[in-house]
C-alpha cells in the first residue's frame, strides 16, 4: 500500500535567516532527509518536492532522487499555493491519483513508517483523512484519500492542510505524533533541534 507524497519546500524561511531546507542535521539537510523519508515511504509512487523561494539552491540537494521537482512561482501567496502546484504535477502523470500524503521538510522526526501508518489509519477507520497529533492540535503530515482531494483542490491559496482538518473534523482520523510538534522555524527552534 502507498500514495503519492508531495514534499513542501517552497518557503523562503523569512523567520530563521537562512534556508530552512539547508539546514543541517544528523549529517543531511533537512531537505535530503525528508525527500529521502518520502520516497521511502512512497515504495515507488510518484514524490513530488515543491520549490518556490529558493528553488535554485535546493536543486542540488534533490540531485540523483527519483522525486518530480515543481517550483511554484506564486509561493508567497500561501501553502495552498503549493499544494495546488503539486497537484497539477501528480494529475500530469500517467497514473490517476488517488491519495495523497503531504509533509514538510522542517519536521525532522518524521519517518517513513510514521507516513505508512497514515495510510494503514486510514484502511482500518475508513475516515478520508488521517493527521498527526500533537500539541492538542492535528497537522501534517497528513493523508487525503480520494474521496477528500476536491477539498485540497479547492483550497485556498493563503490556507493550508491544517484548515481542512479543522473545517473537517468529521472526516480525520489522527495517529500520535508527538514530535510533529518540532519544527524549525527560528534560530531558537534549530538550536533545541540540535541539542535533543
Amino acid at each position: 500500500m502507498s500514495s503519492p507524497i508531495i514534499l513542501l519546500a517552497a518557503g523562503s524561511s523569512s523567520r530563521l535567516g537562512q534556508p530552512k531546507q539547508l539546514l543541517p542535521y544528523q549529517g543531511q539537510t533537512l531537505l535530503r532527509r525528508a525527500a529521502e523519508t518520502a520516497i521511502a515511504a512512497a515504495a515507488g509512487a510518484a514524490v513530488v518536492v515543491v520549490t518556490g523561494a529558493l528553488h535554485q539552491k535546493l536543486l542540488p540537494e534533490l540531485e540523483g532522487l527519483p522525486v518530480h521537482v515543481v517550483r511554484n512561482p506564486h509561493w508567497a501567496d500561501g501553502m495552498g499555493s503549493s499544494l495546488k502546484a503539486g497537484l497539477a504535477c501528480l494529475d500530469a502523470l500517467p497514473q490517476p491519483l488517488t491519495s495523497v500524503t503531504i509533509m514538510l521538510c522542517d519536521q525532522p522526526f518524521v519517518t517513513s513508517a510514521l507516513l505508512e501508518e497514515l495510510l494503514v489509519t486510514h484502511t482500518r477507520t475508513g475516515r478520508p483523512i488521517v493527521a498527526s497529533a500533537y500539541q492538542e492540535a492535528s497537522g501534517v503530515p497528513v493523508f487525503f484519500a480520494r474521496e477528500a482531494l476536491s477539498l485540497l483542490r479547492n483550497l485556498l491559496a493563503t490556507a493550508g492542510a491544517a484548515q481542512l482538518i479543522r473545517q473537517h473534523a468529521e472526516l480525520v482520523a489522527t495517529i500520535s505524533f508527538p514530535k510533529g510538534a518540532i519544527d524549525v522555524d527560528t534560530p531558537e527552534q534549530y538550536a533545541a533541534l540540535l541539542a535533543e
